[in-house]
């Protein structure tokens, strides 16, 4: 780096260098120097020991600012850095305090591009909704008695789990916000979360967990109803959503666990499914009982691509909520997809199946249970318990297994 006194007259006759960057420093003023690049860019800059270590502070380009006020700028961060103040820092949380919801809500969506699609959709529904207002909002006025007020105002006009949702979603994007910007210190530049004020003063509402399940004196009317639905209703849908549904039931998988099945991952010969992508992010591998090896065949004979239950429009089957309602509406029993996860389980603890085994065949978590890590459940041992729960719904439903007999 040369060393001379900066002027207008020098920084104009600055011969661009053949690659890279050249420094000149000034010889009055310690630490200021220009910059001249090969691509014909010269700035002004100020280097500093802060905090003991070196610190190059850009001040700005030439011509848009002249040497005059650059040297006067570098004299004023100078002065902040003599006082104790990080001048990198300060411009730092400047430029972050400008940032809205919505721009760190695309940052969150770019940088965690490995979340799920339904993710996405379910923030953006709230940020396009009750939050729509707070979108161009600086996160850095959006305050604590807001967090609490707009949480209040949910309350009355929605759900609690709605309410506390559309919190959760806030404090998650402010959580993203704390971990990815920092300063030049490695100090974050969003430390506080306003949605802690609903944990403070103990404001989350509590959400009712859902108990329903299909009883056992509605699964004959429930069967009867949704064959119905398959083969005398006329919609090429129902004949899919009616196998889909049993499927739910027979196994208690989760609704899109089902509905995106892939052929590749069903083995007839060893009688097996292969869930690789599950909520708890561990792949499972349960055992086929008679009625589901039935359902997959009679499915094999209408496969039209890689899906087990396919549709026309999506490939796979994303939308059977139309069906469902029919069901819901002509077995006159209120039920959701996740009922039959429900309804699955009571089954199994009914026939005192093992927790263990229970916990397996659904893919809950080992949680902090010591016993059950030395336990062992492959695939071959939880083919019984399958087989018992099936065939507790083959007599309380009457599953007719000629319905899944291919011919």
């Amino acid at each position: 780096m040369s060393t001379c006194k900066i002027t207008k007259s020098f920084v104009d006759k600055l011969v661009l260098p053949e690659k890279g960057q050249v420094f000149y420093r000034d010889s009055e003023l310690k630490g200021f120097a220009v910059r001249v690049t090969t691509g014909g860019s010269k700035a002004f800059v100020l280097e500093k020991r802060i905090n003991r270590k070196l610190k190059r502070i850009t001040l700005g380009r030439y011509p848009e600012i002249t040497v005059e006020m650059a040297r006067k700028e570098a004299l004023k961060y100078l002065g902040e850095i003599a006082t104790g103040i990080d001048p990198i820092a300060k411009r730092q949380q400047a430029q972050a305090e400008q940032m809205t919801l919505w721009q760190v809500w695309q940052d969150y969506r770019r940088i965690k591009s490995y979340l799920k699609d339904k993710t996405y959709v379910q923030y953006e529904m709230y940020l396009n909704g009750e939050l729509e207002d707070w979108k161009n909002k600086r996160l850095v006025d959006i305050t604590k008695d807001m967090i609490s007020t707009r949480h209040g105002r949910l309350l009355k006009s929605h759900s609690p789990s709605y309410a506390n949702t559309a919190m959760r979603i806030l404090s998650a994007i402010y959580k993203f916000a704390k971990d990815q910007y920092e300063d030049n210190n490695g100090l974050s530049l969003f430390p506080h979360n306003p949605v802690d004020r609903l944990g403070q003063i103990k404001a989350w509402a509590k959400e009712p967990r859902r108990q329903t399940v299909i009883k056992p004196k509605q699964f004959e009317r429930w069967y009867k109803e949704l064959q119905e639905m398959k083969f005398n209703t006329g919609a090429e849908s129902h004949h899919v959503v009616a196998d889909y549904l049993l499927f739910l039931l027979l196994t208690g998988l989760r609704k899109n666990e089902g509905a995106t099945l892939t052929w590749s991952n069903v083995d007839l010969e060893e009688g097996t499914i292969y869930i690789p992508d599950t909520k708890n992010k561990e792949p499972l591998t349960l055992p086929l009982s008679d009625v589901l090896v039935g359902i997959l065949n009679y499915r094999l004979r209408f496969k039209t691509n890689e899906y087990v239950f396919s549709s026309r429009k999506a490939k796979y089957l994303a939308h059977p909520e139309q069906a469902l309602k029919h069901l819901c509406e002509t077995s006159d029993i209120k039920f959701t997809f996740h009922d039959l996860r429900r309804t699955f389980i009571t089954v199994a603890e009914s026939l005192d199946i093992s927790s263990y085994a229970i916990k397996r065949l659904v893919n809950h978590k080992n949680g902090s249970d010591v016993t059950e890590g030395y336990i062992i459940n492959n695939h071959d041992r939880l083919r019984a318990p399958m087989q018992r729960i099936t065939d507790f719904f083959k007599e309380n439903c009457k599953i007719n297994m000629d319905d899944y007999v291919s011919r």
